[in-house]
This record gives structure tokens, C-alpha cells and sequence, in this order.
């Protein structure tokens, strides 16, 4: 049985942001899903839990929550250009943690009531050379606000409970990137920006594919890797393997700009 995989998008964009790559996946007989990350600020619910729900919803399993939210067993997380999970920790912390000045510039602009982010065509220009992709990620912006950014994310106990694997673009997750890499986690890595899977969905998913086939490969005793990456399906539910990313939060400024490529 194929693994169905789950493209999850930022939830300071929106599902755009995986469209091209799962066009590409379907081309080569791969089921794709692509949940919108729904949530509502005046809930007391966490947002990461809204999340999570709303793709346990759509398949019935954020990385790591959906596996405690699904029944689907879950064969593998992909992270692309992200930070890694820090269980108790804000985004907020998360991003002062990666870069402490950054962070400090945009604890103060959330704290003064501002949100995140707030980029304009311009500013996404050059990391986004296609004007239709540019102006529908524009469109999908959620820029979000201080409490957005406290909420500490959640402990999932025995995680990573599956393979996992990374893929870097830019820059700006240089550190994560060489996290998983000491902890041998199967890697490909570009020289681009945060958005590259929309520059070249090609080869994004080409990657993603030999990455997919390493992780499917690793729950199997004697792996058969084939043209549709079938070596992972064990047992007789659908495994999902989820795959993520997380565009840099930030100001359309030197800074970010500088971060974003």
C-alpha cells in the first residue's frame, strides 16, 4: 500500500506554498494532501492543537502533534528549511534562540502591537521570481500577532516516534540543518531561499522523493525500493509521512531579506 503524504504549510502562509511540489509527487503516483491550517484567535484552544486537528481532520494524522491526533500510523517527517522541534518552547523563543538580535527586533515590533509578517511584492520579488506564485502567497498571508507567538508548543513523548530527514535551502537554517545531520538524519541540501519549492518544484521533489525512499526503507527488514517508493508499506493501513516547512518570520527589512536567501 502507497504512504500518503502530507504537505503542511506554514501558518504564516498558506497551502500554495506546497502546490507545485504536489503536482510533481501525483505525476509520479504519489498521493498528496494539502490541509489548510485553520485556527481562530479568539478560541482558548491552542493554536497548535486548532492545527492539528484540522489536519487530523482532513486525513482522519504540525510535526509532532498529528501523530497523537490521527489513527493513520505515521511512516516518517520530512522538515523543510525549519527550525527542529522544541518541545515547551514559543515560536517566539524559538526564533531569539536561532538569532538574538532578530528575535529581540521582533519581540519589540509584537510587544508595540505589530504582527508577523508583513512582506509586500517587493520584498519577495527575488526570492519568488513568478509573479502568480508571488501575488498567492501574498494572498495567503497571515501575519500574526504577539499571543500567536507565546504559545509554547507541545511535548510529544517517544518523539520522533518515525524516520526522519532534512531538507535545507537557505542560509537562515544553517543550524537546524546541521542538527539533523549529527543525528543522522538522511539530508539534501540547496543553496536558495525559504520559498525554493516554488522556483523549482522539479527539483524539490526529486529530493524530497530519495529522502522519502530512505525513510520508507528504514521500516522494513528487506527494502524494495521501486519507482512509487512502495518499500514502506507495512501492515494494511495507509502510513502518512508528513512533510513541513516553516518560512522565516520576520520584517521586510536588510535583515530578513538577508535571512529569507
Amino acid at each position: 500500500m502507497q504512504p500518503v503524504v502530507v504537505l503542511l504549510h506554514s501558518a504564516l502562509v498558506g497551502p500554495l506554498t506546497w502546490a507545485p511540489v504536489s503536482r510533481e509527487l501525483r505525476q509520479r503516483s504519489i498521493d498528496t494532501v494539502l490541509p489548510v491550517l485553520m485556527d481562530q484567535g479568539s478560541s482558548d484552544v491552542p493554536y497548535w492543537v486548532q492545527h492539528a486537528a484540522a489536519v487530523a481532520r482532513r486525513l482522519e494524522p504540525l510535526l509532532p502533534a498529528i501523530g497523537a491526533f490521527s489513527s493513520h500510523p505515521i511512516a516518517g517527517y520530512i522538515f523543510v528549511d525549519v527550525s527542529l522541534p522544541h518541545p515547551g518552547q514559543s515560536r517566539l523563543q524559538d526564533l531569539e534562540a536561532g538569532d538574538p538580535d532578530f528575535g529581540t527586533d521582533v519581540r519589540n515590533d509584537l510587544e508595540a502591537g505589530g504582527s508577523f509578517p508583513q512582506w509586500t511584492d517587493e520584498d519577495l520579488r527575488e526570492i519568488i521570481p513568478d509573479e502568480g506564485l508571488r501575488r498567492g502567497i501574498l494572498a495567503e498571508l497571515h501575519p500574526r500577532n504577539l499571543a500567536f507567538f507565546k504559545v509554547p508548543l507541545p511535548h510529544c513523548e517517544n518523539w520522533p516516534d518515525a524516520p526522519c530527514a532534512y531538507v535545507r535551502f537557505s542560509e537562515a537554517y544553517d543550524q537546524p540543518a546541521e542538527q539533523a545531520r549529527e543525528r543522522s538524519w538522511p539530508y539534501r541540501g540547496f543553496d536558495a531561499g525559504n520559498f525554493h519549492m516554488l522556483v523549482d518544484a522539479v527539483a524539490v521533489t526529486e529530493a524530497m522523493f530519495q529522502l522519502m525512499a530512505s525513510i520508507l526503507c528504514r521500516r522494513t527488514a528487506s527494502p524494495t525500493i521501486s519507482s512509487t517508493v512502495s518499500c514502506g508499506s507495512t501492515g494494511e493501513r495507509v502510513h502518512t509521512l508528513a512533510i513541513a516547512d516553516s518560512p522565516l518570520l520576520g520584517q521586510p527589512a536588510d535583515k530578513e531579506q538577508a535571512l529569507l536567501r
